[in-house]
């Protein structure tokens, strides 16, 4: 059986990365998206294991000294991080893993796991992303300047990673994240077994 290939989703707040991985893990069994482990409490709704692994401080200090996390972070007082384990259960079943994380996470992804496959999702144009955080009517002006301000910052760092995709239809841009993926998995080293 074939071991699955770990994909780094990122991209600017705005872009349609959440629209985009919906859309691709729709009809897909083959894929797993990964659920991040949190220390912040449950929101009305979420359910642990569906929405997030929520765990306390204590198991998270206890998962970060066990080197647990393939990424983790800091955010507004809570813990974020992207658990191994589960990551390895679902590649050794022959599935591709999605990871959706910002570029520090990825970074630290690529510092253990050099063969992860990076994907940036990227807007049209600046105004598209502009009028896409505008028109979501979530945020104050403020907050839509300071998300713009980080994806100045985000998007200078797209020429590190392996793939660029523009999300200008995010039918186009499933197209090409499966094309990708595809083609990764058409690499020497993933067939040359057949050879032997």
């Amino acid at each position: 059986m074939k071991t699955g290939k770990t994909f780094i989703i990122s991209g600017p707040s705005g872009v349609g990365k959440s629209t985009v991985l919906r859309e691709l893990l729709r009809d897909r069994d083959d894929l797993y998206f990964s659920i991040s482990a949190t220390t912040r409490t449950p929101r009305e709704g979420e359910i642990d294991g569906v929405h997030y692994h929520f765990i306390n401080v204590d198991q998270f200090r206890e998962m970060i000294q066990e080197d647990e996390f393939l990424e983790y972070a800091e955010y507004v007082g809570n813990f974020y991080g992207t658990p191994k384990r589960y990551v390895d259960e679902a590649m050794a079943q022959g599935k591709d893993v999605i990871l959706d994380i910002e570029v520090q996470g990825a970074l630290q992804v690529i510092g253990k796991r050099p063969d992860t496959v990076r994907i940036f999702i990227a807007p049209p144009s600046w105004d598209a992303l502009e009028q896409r955080l505008t028109g979501r009517g979530t945020d104050s002006p403020e907050k839509i300047q300071k998300r713009l301000v980080r994806a100045k910052v985000e998007l200078q760092t797209a020429d590190t990673y392996d793939y660029f995709v523009i999300n200008d239809t995010v039918e186009n841009a499933v197209r090409e994240i499966n094309a990708i993926m595809l083609a990764e998995h058409c690499r020497p080293s993933e067939r040359m077994e057949i050879l032997q």
